[in-house]
């Protein structure tokens, strides 16, 4: 393949797994050039330190150079002036999920770690543990697992450890990207509605899934919680072995004995005790997916033992921001009423008898939408207070579409709740700081930069 590439250019170059794999393609000798609308650190940073050029904004000409092969990230849509360019030249071109299957997967060992909730953990997760234990794997994970220092690396070991995200490949190709990887192991966590902008049902998203499940070789494995009653229809099939985890009974691979700890947690497997410095429910379930795919590959118990205690965490999933005026600030990336759930579940069992601040900002595609109404207000539960900021881009959807705020203030009151809707970073920064007493907890949900609010709060924090 790369005999006949030479030059590459990578349109929308500044995303995680864009400049990952942008700057694997140089170290195979190839020209590689990119460009994007937002330039800004790390991934600016990343791209400079490697001298791959960066050009700032859309525009023709920076295809004049006509490349062997152009990648055109998900982001971009029709009427981006690269893709216009591409398609009236005839350009070669294809999605970053192509380009990894071809240039990167192919023959290689493809562990996939797919489901609604959990996947950045349980890959980081996976990958430390091959790491850790010198199998020296590549990996392409939607996060920056705080051991590893990247989201991606690619190496010359059979193994190829990489989140599979049902979001769809490209505006030329609107399967999901996981259809495209390979799968030797699909590792499937969970399976809930989400993605409201590209799937209109859960059995559509269902549909992707069973897609996925089918390119599983007879000599792999589908290995599924056995506990989610949304995944049940789609393990049933005989084209490859199966093999269930979870915590209730007639899992192949049970945990059980579970011991939750404010900052660590104990399960057990017929013939071993784990201990993982991960806290709650869901992260028992991470980890236990990861014990059942790595006993597959033949690590050994104590191997992978070794790898939960040395494991750091991953930035942005309940990680701690700092402290100030003796509060905690927490950052995380929950964005759907589940993962907020069994994100204060645990903080609860971390923080038993602090006050915990939610803050929530409805970003995402489905969460600024009505359909998770009256989930969303139960999904926080275990917080004391919570302050949504303003629904972000409400006035792109159809009023009888968007998430009612006033309805959600209401449904929160009336779960006793000391609820606030407002408009912007600095009036939640004020009302926070006026009200947090040392001791207490702030969590900030978002899966955006927020206004940079976390270090806001801490710095106003800081000042009491």
């Amino acid at each position: 393949m790369f005999s006949r590439i030479q030059s590459v250019h990578f349109v929308g170059i500044c995303g995680t797994a864009m400049a990952s794999a942008a700057a694997a393609m140089q170290e195979k000798g190839v020209k590689v050039t990119g460009s994007d609308q937002n330039v800004y650190p790390p991934m600016s940073t990343f791209l400079a330190e490697r001298k791959i050029e960066v050009i700032s904004g859309y525009a023709e000409h920076n295809l004049a150079h006509k490349p062997d092969l152009v990648v055109i990230g998900n982001a971009i849509s029709r009427g981006n002036p690269e893709a216009e360019y591409v398609l009236d030249h005839r350009l070669t071109y294809c999605s970053l999920p192509e380009l990894l299957k071809d240039f990167f997967i192919r023959g290689k060992r493809a562990l996939v770690v797919a489901g609604t909730h959990g996947k950045t953990t349980a890959a980081s997760l996976l990958t430390w543990v091959f790491e850790h234990n010198g199998l020296n794997p590549s990996y392409l994970i939607g996060g920056i697992p705080n051991n590893l220092g990247q989201g991606a690396r690619f190496t010359d070991s059979p193994w190829f450890i990489i989140e599979g995200d049902e979001y769809d490949t490209a505006f030329f190709d609107k399967r999901s990207k996981f259809v495209h990887y390979l799968p030797e192991v699909a590792l499937i966590n969970n399976l809930e509605f989400d993605h409201a902008d590209i799937f209109d049902s859960l059995e559509s998203i269902k549909t992707s899934f069973k897609h996925f499940i089918r390119l599983i070789p007879r000599n792999g494995l589908l290995l599924a919680n056995g506990d989610d009653a949304n995944l049940a229809p789609l393990l049933n099939v005989t084209h490859c072995p199966v093999k269930r985890f979870g915590l209730g009974e007639g899992n192949a691979v049970q945990a059980f004995n579970i011991r939750y700890g404010p900052t660590a947690t104990e399960f057990e497997i017929p013939s071993f005790k784990f201990h993982t410095n991960l806290v709650g429910e869901l992260n028992v379930r991470n980890a236990l997916a990861v014990v059942a795919c790595a006993k597959h590959c033949g690590l050994k118990n104590h191997q992978i033992q070794g790898a939960f205690d040395t494991f750091k965490g991953i930035k942005r999933r309940m990680e701690v921001r700092g402290i100030a005026g003796g509060v905690t600030v927490v950052d995380d990336f929950g964005h759907h009423p589940t993962a907020i759930r069994e994100t204060l579940r645990a903080l609860r069992i971390k923080y038993p008898t602090q006050k915990v601040w939610a803050i929530f900002e409805p970003r995402s595609n489905t969460t600024r939408r009505n359909i998770f109404q009256a989930e969303l207000a139960n999904a926080f539960a275990d917080a004391d207070s919570v302050v949504v900021a303003q629904v972000a881009r409400l006035e792109l959807l159809a009023p009888e579409e968007r998430l009612d705020p006033a309805r959600l203030m209401q449904d929160l009151k009336a779960l006793g709740k000391d609820a606030a809707y407002l408009p912007d970073v600095d009036a939640i920064v004020a009302h926070v700081a006026q009200s947090v007493q040392g001791g207490e907890v702030v969590v900030v949900f978002s899966n955006g930069g927020f206004g940079g609010i976390h270090g806001k709060l801490l710095q106003r924090l800081g000042r009491h």
